[in-house]
């Protein structure tokens, strides 16, 4: 069997870097790192560990969350820039915001509304 889960197994790095997001939480983690001496294990949520409240930082991780997988969908259909921008009905420049992993210019709704629009089948779970 497959694992649809592309990153289990690869470093978070790795996931970052495709995200385009790993600069900006080097710069995060690395200017917390100087406030403090001190290691701390993680809370199990990157943007809670960078210092987010936990109802922002769970709306970033479900951010980060689809927009990988619309990159994923997007590059195993080899779709290019223009033909993404057609099927999923926005600019061409909104598509390349996507690619590069510019999670700051898209809503959770906007991005629900592209995996929709990509044929996905987006949905909400919640744990206890």
């Amino acid at each position: 069997m497959i694992n649809p889960n592309k990153h289990r197994g690869s470093s978070f790095d790795d996931f970052l870097i495709e995200q385009g997001m790993h600069k900006d939480v080097q710069a995060a983690v690395l200017k917390r790192a100087r406030r403090s001496d001190r290691v701390t294990k993680s809370k199990g949520n990157v943007f809670i560990d960078l210092g987010f409240k936990p109802d922002e930082a769970v709306v970033l991780a479900m951010r980060a969350d689809l927009m990988a997988r619309l990159r994923t969908v997007i590059n195993e259909r080899g779709w290019t820039q223009q033909e993404a921008s057609k099927r999923l009905g926005i600019g061409q420049s909104r598509i390349s915001d996507l690619v590069r992993g510019k999670w700051d210019k898209f809503s959770l709704d906007m991005l629900i509304t592209l995996a929709e629009r990509a044929g996905q089948k987006p949905k909400l779970v919640l744990d206890a």
